[in-house]
């Protein structure tokens, strides 16, 4: 890919790492905060956060139509409006840049990462020498993968790790909001039998399905646009790395895919949105979620008996 467009959205800092995780679920590739190369879904030291508003730059695969995808961050960030008293949304400004420009430049961010024991996320130009257990997941940001780095992307790659590495690992998996596909070919890796990954962009699972490529994982994936309601069957694994809101309107349909003794991780959600999340999921029987934190996030870990 030659060309890409970088929004940029001014907002203030208490709106940033929401206005980014919101442009990661639109399909971005990559967000910057002011002038730190960060990962796909990148929330900023708290202490280091000094300005009022912060120039949140989000990287597009160049659409047919730049005006309907500005449309739709400027819509969702009006949603998002309600959350933030006294925060009224600038309309997004583009410019339109060449790969080189910048994908080159986020190289030296993305050290060799381990998640757990066995699971290793390694940037595809640095050399890694794995252990007879290692589950390496090649990754590189100029193709738009997300790296692990940012909190919820962790949190859930723990939470993949976690359940492969139990004594009875899951056979089927379903990811929600895919983006860049991170959480399935995880899953992939470690040797999931059936794995389907949804979202409703288009283009993100276009870029889900390359980065399946690069880790020789793409006959196992089967990516989709469909509805998370028209998906059918039932799965050992249900990841949902969404903000709370979109976990809290999905649950009808995600406890419909999660079959008997399966797992439910949902992720996404700042931790003070999470007794909101614990709180509608009272209704479903699954008593109460183990819960685990990185920086600002949360991630709910549910069984089903």
């Amino acid at each position: 890919m030659d060309e890409w467009i970088e929004v940029v959205l001014i907002v203030p800092t208490t709106v940033a790492e929401t206005a980014g995780f919101v442009l990661a679920e639109l399909g971005s590739a990559g967000v910057t905060l002011e002038n730190r190369e960060l990962d796909t879904f990148v929330a900023p030291d708290p202490e280091e956060m000094v300005s009022e508003t912060l120039a949140v730059r989000a990287y597009f695969p160049q659409p047919a139509d730049s005006a309907a995808l500005l449309s739709a961050i400027q819509q969702r960030m009006l949603e998002l409006a309600p959350a933030f008293p006294g925060w009224t949304p600038q309309a997004p400004s583009f410019t339109v840049v060449r790969n080189e420009d910048w994908a080159e430049g986020w190289k030296q961010h993305f050290p060799t990462t381990r998640i757990s024991r066995r699971l290793v996320v390694r940037p595809s130009w640095e050399a890694f020498t794995a252990g007879p257990d290692d589950v390496v997941i090649e990754i590189d940001p100029g193709m738009a993968f997300g790296t692990g780095t940012h909190g919820t992307t962790r949190l859930c790659l723990e939470a993949v790790a976690a359940a492969f590495e139990s004594e009875m690992p899951p056979r089927r998996v379903l990811d929600v909001g895919t983006g860049s596909g991170i959480l399935a070919i995880a899953a992939a890796a470690y040797g999931a039998e059936e794995i389907v990954a949804c979202d409703i962009d288009a283009d993100a699972c276009a870029i889900a399905f390359e980065n399946a490529i690069l880790n020789q994982v793409d006959e196992k994936i089967s990516f989709t646009i469909a509805p998370l309601e028209e998906l059918e069957g039932s799965f050992d694994l249900v990841l949902a790395n969404i903000l709370a809101e979109e976990n809290i309107r999905l649950a009808d349909a995600l406890l419909a895919r999660l079959a008997p003794g399966g797992r439910l991780v949902l992720s996404g959600i700042l931790i003070e949105k999470e007794e909101m999340v614990i709180n509608a999921f009272k209704a479903y029987g699954l008593g109460s979620p183990e819960i685990s934190h990185n920086e600002d996030w949360s991630c709910l870990l549910y069984r089903r008996p």
